[in-house]
């Protein structure tokens, strides 16, 4: 089959057209029946993956791990989990993938690890600071008011479960000690607080030069980066996170000479200190306002920090883009070519579907592949999978009482065979249940079937592939921010969606000597765009 895309292509480049496809390894493809995906039917699977038109293939944790919190809670950073099948599996899947110009991209938590990690499990059984400096951030005074928090994620003490006497630091669940890469601030009276220069924090940093290392040399073309700005600690002052970027920044400095066509993708904005940026791309995470105000219909429910607010991609019709495009608007203020990644979904949010008729995809998958983003394809989101509801606390996915993020992790869906085609198991002993019902989209059911959610993906990363003002690189103007949205790329290239059940008009001289490239429900006539409800054109100058 021929490649997709041009892997001798040299340096980082490669990023700011690339579409990305999000696998959540244990949900996409078992293949030895023991109810849980792997790397083998990931191999398997190659062929499909690449009639999509994606570029890179980004995996959740695949490192060794007690799964507290679905692999992000590491064990052992240089071995792939048993579950997953080998280091030698993923070199197999890194050659067969480049072989039809995928790359790959891995997921690296280096903000914590599992307490089953040697590194741990090292300093726990110890009576004392390590005598090269410790990796975890410990006490042995009892903390003080204020660390508290029911809410995972938010810093907190866990009691030594022993022999060592005192509190770690945690970053999440308590099975997650955050890893010890200083403080901005230190204090005699809280001696626990190294300086980033300390040797802890020294030993840390060489530690993630090493891992990088190891899995670059295995032909990994890069990272996203968990919790990347949340290395340094500081009680939440912007500080820690700007000593963070600095760390990253060193590192930068390293691949450039190392690996220089190694991309480094973080979780969320890298601030803007003034320095050169070490990361290739912003990730607008889905799980926050600006992506969600677009997409969000509370499928999964609510953390604390999220508004009630409408979504703008909704039949009702009453959301808004200003804070999405104020967002857009910031992050490309340093630089207008910056990438900014987008995805559909991902292991931390409702899926796309939710809550939607598949009517509705069009529009939001037109604006996905064509903004001007790296667009990321979580898996299944092709066929217009759901969101399940009220499913099993599965390894950590529980997060809040009101928030469960089981419902977007469940197997992909490929046929109407026993469990979907995913696993030959029986269905009692499966990762996560498969959607129950019997009308459930499946790859079969929509491959080569034209109007199906899976053709219109096909289609559209084909169009933007033949078409470079829909990709990465060319200006995006927006030309009206309401319904329909409506945007220019490049000069010639203008897009309008209409999420709303009912239809919408715009009248706009862009749209002279216009005709629809691509599209469903779109008229053009001169200066006048009309569209049904859930319409969407890409329109092109009249040759």
């Amino acid at each position: 089959m021929e490649a997709m895309a041009d892997l001798e292509r040299t340096g980082r480049s490669w990023l700011t057209d690339a579409v990305i496809y999000g696998i959540y390894p244990q949900s996409f493809q078992d293949s030895n029946g023991d109810g849980i995906g792997d790397l083998r039917g990931v191999i398997d699977r190659l062929d499909y993956i690449v009639s999509l038109g994606v570029d890179a293939i980004w995996f959740n944790p695949c490192f060794v791990s007690p799964f507290h919190d679905a692999g992000y809670d590491v064990a052992d950073y240089l071995r792939i989990a048993p579950r997953y099948g080998t280091n030698d599996d993923l070199v197999e899947l890194v050659e067969k993938a480049g072989q039809r110009g995928i790359r790959i991209l891995l997921d690296l938590v280096v903000g914590h690890t599992s307490i089953e990690h040697e590194w741990f499990r090292t300093e726990l059984a110890a009576d004392g600071p390590h005598p090269e400096g410790d990796r975890y951030i410990w006490r042995t005074d009892e903390p003080e008011r204020g660390w508290e928090s029911d809410l995972p994620g938010t810093p907190q003490w866990v009691r030594s479960p022993g022999p060592r006497q005192g509190w770690y630091l945690k970053n999440f669940y308590d099975e997650q000690p955050a890893l010890n890469f200083g403080w901005v601030r230190t204090d005699p009276a809280q001696p626990w607080r190294d300086p980033v220069d300390g040797p802890g924090p020294k030993r840390n940093r060489q530690a993630l030069k090493e891992i990088l290392d190891f899995w670059l040399s295995k032909g990994v073309a890069g990272f996203r980066v968990d919790m990347a700005f949340s290395l340094v600690k500081d009680e939440g002052l912007r500080d820690g996170v700007l000593a963070s970027a600095a760390i990253w920044q060193e590192l930068r400095e390293w691949l450039d000479d190392a690996y220089p066509d190694a991309v480094l993708i973080p979780e969320g904005e890298e601030p803007r200190t003034g320095a050169r940026l070490a990361f290739d791309a912003d990730f607008m995470l889905v799980i926050y306002a600006p992506h969600a105000s677009l997409f969000d219909n509370h499928s999964a429910g609510r953390l604390p920090w999220h508004e009630p607010r409408p979504a703008f991609f909704d039949a009702a019709g009453e959301g808004s883009t200003e804070l999405f495009l104020d967002t857009w608007a910031h992050l490309r203020e340093v630089d207008p070519q910056r990438s900014i990644l987008l995805a559909t979904a991902d292991h931390d949010f409702t899926r796309l579907r939710s809550g939607r008729a598949p009517e509705e995809l069009g529009a939001a998958l037109t604006f996905l592949f064509t903004w001007g983003s790296v667009p990321s394809l979580y898996y299944g989101d092709e066929i217009g999978m759901r969101y399940l509801p009220d499913l099993p606390n599965v390894e950590g996915a529980i997060c809040s009482p009101l928030y469960n993020r089981a419902g977007c992790r469940t197997p992909m869906q490929w046929d109407d065979g026993p469990n979907a085609g995913f696993s030959a198991a029986p269905a009692d002993s499966l990762y996560l249940p498969i959607d129950p019902d019997p009308d459930r989209p499946t790859v079969a059911a929509q491959d080569g079937v034209p109007g199906s959610t899976l053709t219109l993906v096909r289609e559209l990363l084909a169009l933007r592939r033949r078409t470079p003002a829909l990709q990465g690189q060319a200006p995006t103007t927006v030309v009206n921010p309401g319904y329909p949205f409506a945007w220019l790329r490049g000069e010639d290239h203008l897009v309008v969606v209409n999420p709303r059940r009912e239809p919408a008009t715009l009248e706009t001289d862009q749209a002279e000597g216009m005709e629809v490239l691509f599209g469903s429900g779109c008229d053009v006539t001169g200066d006048r765009i009309e569209l049904d409800g859930f319409g969407y054109g890409i329109l092109g100058r009249s040759r």
